[in-house]
């Protein structure tokens, strides 16, 4: 996960396993960029409630409120979403999802023979917006418990909707996004790889193979930010995620930063509690002892 604003990793969400899966329900304040791997054999079924539409996607393609996604578990979900948005998911046994897949398709795959669907659920009177639209209050306690057949009912209105999905339901991708994607993907790639040392602006053009001016679009499209201050975004989460992993007895704050390319610790300081609410080192104190497992 990439934080991209300063208003802290701040989220408010509401979960439930039942019936062999795990319900959730969140509401972003924050505006990020991340991606995922599903445990093997697991499905997730998800639904959009708000969102802003011109800094939310998932794979470059355009995410709106009534958006609904399945995703299969074959490789990464790359995904971008705004502060203030709002979306439920199911995660699913990926045998029950094929169970209903045959049972309503004769098919046991994604009809769109893809890892990932996304595609237009209609807005709060359609059907399976008002399954999704029920989540929050059964899981914060407003309404009434999680009902005994609540995932069979989701993945039933879930399946059937996406079986029902046509051409000009699944959303699309713009020529203009998918190049801006791509050069994302190179760009920040190339960062990843070199996150120790310094980088320039001229080595990350020529990683993603774009001018600087087409790389800044690329990133203020996609982002809303520029390069720079996406690496500078990339190297503090980075740091955050190894204080929040590393053993404070064999790992120092010092170690964790360099290792990300921030050499004024007194900067990085200033700038992780600006981000996270806390120091580096309250980071590193708190985070679980790995006896045994060296840093």
């Amino acid at each position: 996960m990439v934080l991209l604003d300063d208003n802290g990793p701040r989220a408010s969400i509401q979960s439930q396993v039942h019936d062999e899966s795990l319900f959730c329900t969140v509401t972003c304040g924050f505006q990020f960029r991340g991606r995922f791997t599903l445990p093997p054999e697991w499905c997730l079924l998800g639904f959009i409630h708000e969102t802003d539409e011109s800094r939310s996607w998932c794979h470059g393609v355009s995410l709106g409120a009534g958006t609904a996604l399945t995703v299969f578990p074959e490789g990464a979900s790359e995904f971008a979403l705004s502060a203030g948005s709002r979306f439920s998911f199911l995660l699913t046994p990926m045998q029950r999802v094929q169970r209903k897949l045959t049972e309503l398709s004769l098919r046991s795959n994604l009809p769109f023979g893809q890892a990932l669907s996304l595609f237009d659920a209609g807005g709060s009177g359609s059907g399976l917006a008002g399954r999704y639209a029920q989540l929050p209050a059964w899981l914060g306690g407003a309404g009434p418990a999680l009902p005994a057949d609540a995932a069979t009912l989701l993945l039933h209105e879930h399946v059937q909707a996406l079986l029902a999905a046509q051409g000009q339901s699944r959303a699309a991708n713009s020529r203009a996004r998918r190049a801006h994607y791509l050069i994302s993907q190179r760009a920040e790639s190339f960062m990843r790889q070199n996150l120790r040392r310094n980088i320039y602006m001229h080595e990350i053009c020529a990683a993603a193979g774009v001018s600087e001016r087409a790389l800044r679009y690329a990133f203020e499209d996609l982002f809303g930010t520029s390069p720079n201050r996406y690496l500078s975004m990339l190297r503090l989460c980075a740091a955050c995620r190894g204080l929040s992993m590393a053993d404070a007895t064999r790992k120092s704050v010092k170690a964790v930063a360099l290792s990300c390319g921030l050499w004024d610790l007194s900067r990085f300081a200033d700038n992780y509690r600006r981000v996270f609410g806390e120091l580096p080192r309250d980071t590193l104190m708190r985070a679980p002892a790995s006896a045994g497992i060296p840093a």
